[in-house]
């Protein structure tokens, strides 16, 4: 049965170009003088560039759920407190075209937001229903994306810390269920709790956790050859 939208329950207050269903068409004139030009070339840059989000894309692809750049991604303005979103109701990731200025945050926003909808594609989350379903997406998309690396940290001046990036991923985490669903803090974090250490260990598809651009290359280069080794037998 489909689950009807709730603004305020389900976080799509947050993005209020999903309220109408319909998302308008804009003239090339009218793009140029907004942010919405910007966000789409940062976009294409994003898909056709970073070794994180090809190597989602190509195993999406895989997977049965190949993507493309017009239905399944839209830029929309947002509220000041987000930067993407993935509408598990449409299959489709928002990006937040007024809060999204630097390609190096757009890289990392399509990253995160490819990650839900791989697991959309591989796991048929709840998203509605099983906040396990959800918090376990969310960990693993600050554990893979990007978020948690140690020059995005330090941009933020955090780091330092034993267990860094273990702590990173669960404060983002929690952010991100607090953000989207009326439940207290306590709540939240023991939903957290209970499902962290098997969603922190699943890297697929990556098979670690990428924490460069580096390390996401060479995983893209691993998951491209994975049938060779058994191939050649």
């Amino acid at each position: 049965m489909e689950q009807p939208k709730q603004e305020e329950e389900y976080g799509y207050d947050l993005f209020p170009g999903r309220n109408t269903g319909q998302h308008k068409g804009r003239s090339f004139t009218e793009s140029l003088l907004t942010f919405n030009h910007k966000c789409q070339v940062m976009l294409q840059l994003a898909t056709e560039t970073s070794p994180y989000a090809k190597l989602l894309l190509s195993a999406m692809k895989s997977s049965g759920c190949k993507v493309f750049k017009e239905r399944h991604f839209s830029c929309e303005d947002c509220d000041g407190t987000v930067s993407g979103g993935f509408d598990a109701d449409s299959s489709q990731i928002v990006l937040c075209q007024n809060n999204i200025h630097q390609q190096s945050h757009m890289n990392r926003v399509v990253t995160h937001e490819l990650i839900h909808a791989f697991d959309h594609c591989r796991a048929h989350v709840d998203w509605f229903n099983n906040l396990k379903h959800l918090a376990c997406s969310e960990i693993r998309a600050a554990n893979l994306s990007g978020d948690c690396s140690f020059q995005t940290e330090f941009s933020r001046f955090n780091f330092g810390l034993k267990q860094h990036q273990q702590a990173c991923v669960r404060g983002r985490a929690l952010r991100s269920i607090l953000a989207v669903r009326k439940i207290n803090r306590e709540e939240a974090e023991k939903i957290v709790d209970e499902v962290f250490d098997t969603c922190f260990n699943d890297h697929a598809p990556f098979g670690r956790i990428p924490h460069d651009k580096k390390d996401a290359g060479f995983a893209g280069r691993d998951y491209e050859n994975r049938g060779r080794y058994y191939a050649n037998l």
